[in-house]
């Protein structure tokens, strides 16, 4: 089941809690004892940072598979550790990654150490809004590695509501050959037994990496019968041949941002697993390198609006879907449900 650790950050003594649950998760992912003692280094310090420079925010932890899937099999787990605060933001994101920047009279030598600890690290800030600081820590010697015809990347970000141990929503990406699927399942309710929903919805993904969305929602709907049942949304893409295909049921959103403009993606009314449409209807369009999807469930307002920053476009997903929730909550009113985002970018050819 999709274990989250949503820790809040406005006092030193959660700087620790967020150390134990990075370390935690290091663990549950299978990973050695030294990158366990990097995760438990980068969330102590990105726990410090918010502190220290925003005034507090939050620290969300889980295991997820790395944003290029690799094809036919389970690339297994690492630990992304994501800081979202609505401070004052930074001027200068470049300069505040480097070792011996600072603004608090320190030695400025967390984010540059999050850096080079980390196998991928990313920082987003907007003045007046706050920042994202997102990092990944897998197994050792996996930093830059990505698999042949990395075309397409996958990230999201997983909020259990109330600060539960296990969200009722779930994301996955996973690949068969030329196929790209990014599935974000929502079951029904919250807790365990709404998780068990999503994660089963996972595991079928897992199996039928190969099938359109629409036979892959079939097999999903014959995987949940017996559980709570779940909306669930895939969307695939086909790289080289630059195809997009989506399909959905239930209530979970779909913005795609192409030529400039974002359009929603519609999915029909129903419960995978309990009450499953009889005809799956299968949108499709183009894929190119200025596409831009997002997937979400229904934890997000329903007027939210896409992010606006242009730098976003390029960003690692992950950290385009931690926007996306920063910017639709704040201090005074966090997540009202589970919550999901996850998200499908073309990989910049100036990344590996």
């Amino acid at each position: 089941m999709p274990r989250v650790w949503d820790v809040p950050v406005h006092d030193s003594t959660r700087v620790r809690d967020a150390r134990v649950a990075a370390e935690a998760a290091a663990g549950l992912a299978g990973l050695g004892g030294a990158r366990v003692t990097a995760a438990g280094l980068v969330a102590t310090e990105l726990a410090t940072n918010l502190l220290k420079h925003a005034g507090g925010g939050h620290l969300l932890v889980e295991v997820v598979t790395p944003p290029v899937p690799a094809d036919g099999r389970d690339a297994g787990g690492c630990v992304q550790i994501a800081a979202v605060d609505h401070g004052r933001g930074m001027a200068d994101v470049a300069a505040a990654a480097r070792d011996g920047f600072s603004t608090a009279c320190s030695l400025g030598a967390g984010l540059g150490t999050c850096r080079r600890v980390a196998d991928d690290f990313e920082l987003h800030s907007a003045p007046g809004r706050g920042t994202v600081a997102l990092a990944r820590i897998g197994e050792t010697g996996r930093r830059g590695v990505r698999p042949p015809a990395a075309a397409v990347r996958a990230g999201g970000i997983n909020i259990p509501f109330a600060g539960a141990e296990y969200s009722g929503d779930a994301w996955v990406c996973v690949r068969s050959d030329d196929r790209v699927t990014l599935m974000l399942a929502d079951g029904l309710g919250h807790g365990p037994e709404a998780a068990r929903a999503s994660t089963a919805a996972v595991e079928a993904l897992r199996r039928s990496a190969h099938l359109p969305p629409g036979e892959a929602l079939r097999e999903l709907d014959r995987a949940l019968h017996g559980t709570r049942g779940a909306a669930v949304a895939l969307a695939q893409v086909e790289p080289r041949a630059g195809v997009l295909r989506f399909a959905g049921v239930g209530n979970i959103g779909a913005r795609l941002r192409e030529d400039g403009t974002w359009r929603s993606l519609l999915s029909r009314p129903g419960i995978v697993g309990v009450h499953r449409p009889t005809t799956l209807r299968e949108e499709q369009g183009r894929w190119a390198g200025d596409r831009l999807l997002i997937l979400h469930s229904d934890g997000l307002p329903s007027r939210w609006a896409p992010p606006s920053d242009r730098s976003l476009l390029s960003a690692d997903p992950a950290v385009i879907a931690a926007v996306t929730v920063r910017d639709t909550s704040s201090p005074a009113g966090p997540v009202r449900d589970d919550t999901a985002v996850a998200v499908l970018a073309p990989t910049p050819p100036d990344r590996p």
